[in-house]
């Protein structure tokens, strides 16, 4: 429902107090000094978004009892569904990499669609049950993690990749897992975490706790700490193998940059851009622009604010992505198990390089990027 008298609003990302008017259909307020998106009004909202992630649970169901990939080679046959690709993880002592890829594929998206759903409900009865708050900031909390879309996409690489070794078919998980990733991004586009927090408040917008110079230290002395790790961790992701492919009893390592090569020497080159793009490329740059960053606000530089916001809103959006190829040896790992004919195995570079990912995106979290427009030096 659209708000009924002029609100005032402080922005979470420069802490700067701005007034709304009314707002109509398909418009949405934005922070004039660092163009954050403070609030939008969709017609009808609740309702979509109730229909979106009941649509999204379905397929979710839908994507898990039916076959997912089927592999042909050598006169084998080898055919997964989604729990049997996980349960192959766990069977072969890759239970880090199974846990990994449950929770970010299936569990944790199936949770975020859950708490929408309930949220969507409450507000469409105009019911306010006590755990609904809590349930708001967990469905915050977790929507960075819900990856079934970058899943998805390291789906298909995977069936790039092994496209010249064997016949490798689709199955109605595939397709239903296509239907469940599209629905909740749909979600996510109807979600506004502000609006409901205001519908909770009974009107009254949420209002981000003044930063004081002691938060300021602690954000900048985290991220330093994360971003040191980070850098420690990318070394062994590039340098080890991360996955061993077994052909006719004959053991190949292969590392992230040596796919990227084989991707192009075969003629693959859109695919060996995406990976080059999603697992070197982008980690690299989110730490030097969280490094920058970082150092600037230390500094308390005053200059390129609005660049540098829009840097870390970046960083913010694509970091996830590098999971790509952690994604990659999940699908092959499970799909390619024929023994001494063809198999492939993870290496250790596949968790190295899920803990450059994961360390990263913490470490943009904890950045205040209110510290670009506030000298933390001068708070209270």
């Amino acid at each position: 429902m659209a708000e009924s008298n002029t609100l005032s609003i402080v922005c979470e990302q420069c802490h700067t107090q701005v007034h709304i008017p009314l707002l109509a259909h398909r418009q949405r307020a934005v922070c004039p000094v660092c163009n954050h998106t403070l609030l939008s009004y969709r017609n009808g909202a609740s309702e979509k978004l109730l229909a979106y992630t009941t649509s999204a649970l379905i397929f979710l169901l839908l994507s898990l009892p039916f076959n997912f990939l089927t592999f042909k080679a050598s006169g084998q046959k080898h055919s997964i569904d989604l729990p049997t690709g996980i349960t192959i993880l766990v069977e072969n002592d890759y239970l880090s990499l199974a846990i990994i890829t449950s929770l970010a594929t299936l569990l944790l998206p199936g949770m975020v669609l859950a708490g929408m759903l309930l949220l969507s409900l409450a507000q469409i009865q105009n019911r306010r049950p006590f755990y609904l708050p809590r349930l708001l900031q967990l469905v915050k909390a977790l929507l960075p993690w819900s990856m079934a879309e970058i899943f998805l996409v390291g789906t298909l690489v995977s069936l790039i990749k092994i496209t010249e070794l064997a016949d490798v078919s689709i199955g109605l998980s595939f397709y239903a897992f296509i239907g469940f990733s599209a629905f909740t991004a749909l979600c996510i586009s109807q979600f506004d975490a502000t609006r409901y927090a205001m519908w909770l408040s009974q009107g009254v917008p949420p209002q981000p706790k003044p930063l004081c110079e002691a938060q300021a230290k602690a954000s900048i002395q985290r991220t330093w700490a994360l971003l040191l790790t980070a850098c420690i961790l990318y070394i062994p992701a590039n340098l080890l193998p991360i996955m061993y492919t077994e052909f006719f009893g004959e053991e190949t390592p292969n590392t992230i940059i040596g796919g990227v090569i084989s991707l192009w020497e075969s003629g693959s080159y859109p695919v060996a851009i995406i990976i080059l793009v999603a697992s070197v490329i982008v980690p690299v740059a989110k730490i030097i622009i969280l490094a920058w960053l970082n150092f600037s606000v230390q500094r308390e530089k005053t200059t390129s604010k609005q660049l540098r916001i829009r840097y870390y809103r970046i960083t913010e959006a694509i970091g996830r992505w590098s999971m790509i190829d952690v994604f990659v040896v999940a699908v092959l790992v499970s799909l390619i198990q024929m023994g001494n004919t063809m198999s492939i195995y993870p290496g250790q570079a596949a968790l190295a390089f899920c803990a450059v990912v994961f360390v990263t995106m913490i470490a943009a979290m904890t950045f205040d990027s209110r510290l670009i427009w506030q000298q933390w030096k001068q708070l209270s």
